[in-house]
């Protein structure tokens, strides 16, 4: 039976214990998109503390990409050096890390640039309406998609995420709630899924045949027009054959009402993701509890937990889980003195 603090190995990726940081945007990039020495301490903190695989923050694939003008950008040769430093710095403390290729849609507010999405419909009143994107513009985002995978296999990334979830610009397609297109890439369930599929299929191509693929989605919409969770695990199926070896199972973020919030709310969705599609999963929502992170892997509910908010907290929240479950994680330094 599998534990918290087991290793898990996935192709050519094994980490340490069954820890991840999940991707959460910082803010505090510079305008170009490159990262500043706060992404040094903040990330650097994490893998001190002891997190098996780190997975840095939305990074866009376009600058409209973004989902503000201070994220992380890898639309550009020139975000590779310092990306690059980052990942080194944190595999000194034995932490895995992958970065998860982003694209904002319709909820980008980079000043600068139009929005972009699947149809012309903003996703609240509070946002500009988009420009619907023709085949062509979809088919140049798709490469951007695969240019950065190429950038992350250049900056030494172990793994790259693809973010389909969240009400970003893959979800967008994937959801008929904001998807009203009448071509190629609208209407039934397998055209509304053909941007995501090329963009698997891409960025496949600039990784390393032993690097795993992950992508994050949202298994349930929480609104009735949209797809059900159901629908997203035999979505999941498909994403699968295509090429992605794991899938991170979140929910919500394309209506702009939020679902209600509880600890563990989302392991339901991770689950019936990783039974539907014999695929291993990450489960993330409100797992700051190590008991209960404990109970999600130990009844293989899940094959790794995503913790946001306990990391932002706690730099050494995998360390203080150790101390409660009665495990041993390795400190550097005279860390060891604080436990």
């Amino acid at each position: 039976m599998p534990s918290l603090f087991e290793s898990f190995t996935i192709k050519g990726l094994q980490v340490k214990n069954r820890i991840v940081m999940s991707p959460m945007c910082q803010y505090l990039a510079n305008g170009d998109g490159t990262i500043t020495d706060w992404h040094f301490v903040h990330y650097g903190a994490r893998a001190a503390g002891g997190v098996g695989l780190i997975i840095v923050e939305a990074s866009g694939v376009e600058n409209r990409g973004r989902i503000t003008d201070r994220d992380i950008g890898l639309y550009s040769d020139e975000h590779i050096p310092g990306l690059q430093r980052l990942v080194d710095y944190c595999h000194t403390f034995g932490s895995k890390v992958g970065i998860q290729l982003a694209h904002a849609g319709r909820k980008s507010e980079v000043v600068e640039e139009a929005n972009v999405a699947p149809s012309a419909i903003p996703f609240s009143e509070k946002y500009r309406t988009p420009h619907e994107l023709t085949t062509d513009e979809i088919q140049k985002i798709v490469e951007a998609f695969g240019q950065a995978a190429r950038r992350a296999v250049a900056a030494g990334f172990d793994t790259v995420e693809i973010h389909g979830a969240h009400g970003y610009l893959i979800h967008e397609f994937l959801s008929p709630y904001s998807n009203r297109r009448t071509d190629e890439y609208g209407g039934s369930q397998a055209n509304r899924m053909r941007f995501a599929m090329d963009v698997i299929r891409r960025v496949k191509r600039e990784i390393p045949e032993d690097m795993p693929l992950l992508m994050r989605v949202s298994a349930s919409e929480y609104e009735a027009a949209g797809y059900t969770p159901d629908e997203m695990a035999e979505m999941v199926k498909q994403f699968k054959e295509a090429g992605v070896d794991m899938m991170d199972v979140s929910s919500g973020g394309n209506y702009p009402i939020p679902p209600t919030h509880y600890p563990g709310y989302q392991v339901k969705f991770a689950d019936q993701v990783r039974r539907a599609a014999e695929l291993p999963v990450i489960a993330v929502g409100r797992l700051d509890s190590p008991q209960l992170a404990e109970e999600v892997v130990r009844n293989q509910r899940a094959d790794l937990v995503a913790v946001g908010r306990g990391l932002l907290r706690d730099p050494h929240w995998a360390k203080s889980a150790a101390v409660a479950l009665g495990n041993d994680l390795e400190m550097p330094g005279v860390y060891k003195m604080g436990y």
